[in-house]
Parts: structure tokens; sequence; C-alpha cells
């Protein structure tokens, strides 16, 4: 592992070759899992702000659960996570055919709200855990995200370069900057 700033980040990061390709996965990891996404204590509120102009473009059965038990719930650890519906995919899930959307995501992009979808759903497939005052960055390999693996690979996309985004809107510009130099020395050091 090395660190940047508070932030502990696994080595796998490293040489992890990534691209998602939802026309191979539709969207597995929204569907798939032991919870729904799971949530900044900060993003409850947003959720249950952003919830008027989402709902619309959500399913009955989504409605549903979100009528019964709310936009968020507390998991057995004491986290947040948005509930799911059967416990398969997340209430926010949309389909394209057979490729499971965010609602939330559908909604930012058509402009209804500011808000783009869960930061852990954004820098998915890493996962942050904090321990503490310790922040930890793991890469997440889970099977639903093979075809990501393999598709980075051919067109030679890392981890790291596919996630700038969420990583910025996570920890800013100065800190992912901080993350790439820090990136190239573990990199030279570990070859």
């Amino acid at each position: 592992m090395f660190a940047v700033g508070d932030i502990l980040i696994s080595d796998e990061l490293l040489e992890a070759p990534f691209a998602c390709r939802l026309s191979a996965c539709h969207g597995a990891c929204c569907v798939q899992g032991d919870s729904g996404a799971p949530l900044e204590p900060e993003e409850r509120a947003v959720l249950e702000q952003v919830l008027p102009a989402v709902r619309p473009l959500l399913r009955p059965e989504a409605l549903a659960v979100i009528d019964e038990r709310g936009v968020w719930e507390e998991t057995e650890d004491g986290t947040y996570a948005t509930p799911c519906i059967d416990d398969a995919e997340c209430v926010f899930v949309v389909y394209d055919g057979p490729v499971a959307l965010c609602g939330i995501q559908r909604a930012y992009q058509q402009g209804l709200i500011d808000f783009e979808k869960p930061i852990s759903c954004h820098l998915f497939p890493l996962r942050a855990t904090t321990y503490g005052t310790l922040e930890v960055l793991n890469y997440e390999q889970v099977p639903v995200c093979d075809p990501g693996r393999a598709h980075g690979c051919r067109e030679g996309v890392q981890l790291a370069d596919f996630l700038q985004r969420p990583l910025v809107r996570k920890y800013g510009t100065a800190w992912y900057d901080a993350f790439r130099a820090a990136w190239d020395r573990r990199r030279k050091e570990l070859s």
C-alpha cells in the first residue's frame, strides 16, 4: 500500500486495467451484491432532496420500496446504503433494454438535479473504507467487472485513469495530482 495524504491506496490499483463495458456486464454492479449502494452520511439528505425529481424516472416496484422504507437505510455495520428491491437491484435502477442504469444519474444528465450519483457508485470498483481517521481505497475485483478489466486491457486504460473524475470529485484536483505522482513513483519502485 502507499499513502497520499490521509488516504491509503492498495497496490492492486497500480497495474489494474479497467474501462467499464455496460454492453457486456449490463450494469450488474447495480443489481448484484449484499446491499444497495453504500452512502456517505451527508448523501442521505441529498437523496431525500433529489427524490421528487428522480421519482418520475423510477419503476413502480422501486417506488413501492421507497414509499415503505425510504431512500436510505442503516446497514448491520452501522453504515448507510440505498434499499434494494427483493434483495437484488438498487431502488434507483432504471433499465435501458437489458442494461441497468442509475435513475439518479439519468436525472443529473437531464439537468433535473445537480447530484450525479452516490460517490461509492461513481468510484466503483474502488471502495473507500474509513477506519477511524484513516481512509483506505481498495480495488474490489468482482466477477461482474471481468468485461471492464478485459476492455481496459484491450484499450490500454488503467483504472486510475478511468476513475479520474470520481476521484477528483471525492478528494479534489490537488489530491488527484499528488496521487498520480505517488502512483508513478510506486510503480517504479515495484518494477
